[in-house]
């Protein structure tokens, strides 16, 4: 008999129904803070000529669109493992049709998140993210694509350029890529 008098079986199914009760309490938590971190990230970067952050996989081929839950490393229903979870944030880098995905990697920590970018600092975030001062992590993403950028300008002026940092995939419009 397994504790409270319950055979080994019906313990091993309480165990894990509570284990998928918190996973699913994590999700939707992470789903929310991702959510917000969009909104909020478009807003803190200014575009006045439409969206440009979205929703997408943390990993693989995206469109510019708003996966929904596809955008996260888990499933939004079924087993769930508890831990932390990735999502992909594509931000518009032109006036035009050009998106680059920063993966997010986002695990609680009492009521608090960790989110970073993967291989990056780290930041603790708590939502409502506009009651709790966000702008530092925006700046961060904000910084972090920007600089990626100026990289790539420095290494072409200086003749060092040809290889492709790992921590970016970039979206184009189908009908750019034939021209």
């Amino acid at each position: 008999m397994g504790s409270l008098g319950l055979s080994r079986f019906e313990d091993l199914v309480s165990t894990v129904a509570h284990y998928q009760a918190l996973a699913a309490e994590n999700y939707s938590r992470v789903r929310t803070l991702a959510e917000e971190l969009r909104a909020g990230l478009c807003a803190h970067i200014g575009s006045t000529d439409g969206v440009c952050v979205r929703l997408v996989p943390p990993a693989g081929a995206f469109e510019a669109k708003d996966y929904g839950d596809q955008a996260f490393s888990v499933p939004p229903k079924g087993f769930r493992p508890l831990g932390a979870i990735l999502f992909g944030l594509a931000v518009r880098v032109s006036a035009g049709t050009d998106w680059m995905r920063v993966t997010i990697e986002c695990h609680k920590i009492g009521d608090d998140f960790i989110a970073r970018i993967v291989g990056g600092e780290e930041y603790r975030l708590s939502i409502p993210l506009k009651d709790n001062d966000p702008e530092p992590f925006y700046d961060h993403i904000y910084d972090h694509v920007l600089d990626w950028f100026k990289t790539q300008i420095e290494r072409y002026e200086a003749g060092e350029y040809g290889g492709r940092e790992i921590g970016f995939d970039f979206s184009r419009n189908q009908d750019e890529t034939l021209a």
